[in-house]
């Protein structure tokens, strides 16, 4: 029995700061990684709503891809907080757009995410190259934007790549493996705990030694 409860004690020692070790680096790697943020504006719909939480992917400007909705800051355009908008045009690309009709470099975009009706009338076709390192980005809600079609006079309207904060997860869902590493953390540590739960149970439940054996 006792040798028992000394078994108990070890795995206890072992496996709780283990786990927590292993929880504490999952919860570090996710904060470091990806950030939750609330959606403020309407120049996203009907993809994103005001008030709708998104998980934000942190990347770097080698990541970004056509077609990615990203947060981006651009302080010299938007006075306020970092905006959503979607990655038409990537540096070298030729991007042609005349009301909601947008090729790039000579190819018709298919735009399921689009739904406006009516063309923007205030905005005039546009023809333009996007710089090297810059993004040429558009809301979804294209007669509610503010976004690089309002924007063509300082380099063709596009945004500096090295201002995206991130892209949006397209699920939202949380990330698989800080989530898969955290649970397996947790799991470890409360093995831990109850290995010293149990241990000190059985101590309590062993006989108390003979007076002339104690030492």
């Amino acid at each position: 029995m006792r040798q028992t409860i000394a078994r108990l004690r070890d795995v206890a020692w072992v496996l709780a700061p283990f786990g927590l070790a292993i929880l504490v680096g999952a919860i570090a790697y996710t904060l470091a990684n990806y950030k939750l943020v609330t959606v403020m504006g309407d120049s996203m719909r009907p993809t994103f709503r005001p008030g709708d939480r998104l998980l934000i992917e942190q990347i770097d400007a080698t990541e970004i891809r056509r077609g990615d909705v990203v947060l981006i800051d651009s302080p010299e355009r938007y006075v306020a907080e970092p905006v959503l908008r979607r990655v038409i045009g990537m540096g070298g690309d030729h991007v042609v757009g005349a009301g909601n009709r947008v090729t790039v470099n000579g190819k018709p975009l298919d735009e399921p995410y689009v739904t406006d009706a009516d063309e923007d009338l205030a905005v005039d076709p546009y023809d333009v190259k996007v710089p090297e390192g810059r993004l040429f980005v558009l809301g979804d809600h294209r007669a509610n934007s503010n976004d690089s079609r309002y924007h063509l006079s300082e380099q063709s309207g596009s945004f500096a790549a090295s201002g995206v904060q991130g892209r949006v997860m397209e699920d939202s869902a949380p990330p698989t493996v800080p989530v898969t590493i955290g649970s397996l953390g947790i799991a470890l540590t409360l093995l831990g705990i109850g290995g010293y739960v149990a241990r000190r149970r059985a101590q309590r439940s062993l006989p108390p030694a003979a007076p002339w054996l104690v030492g």
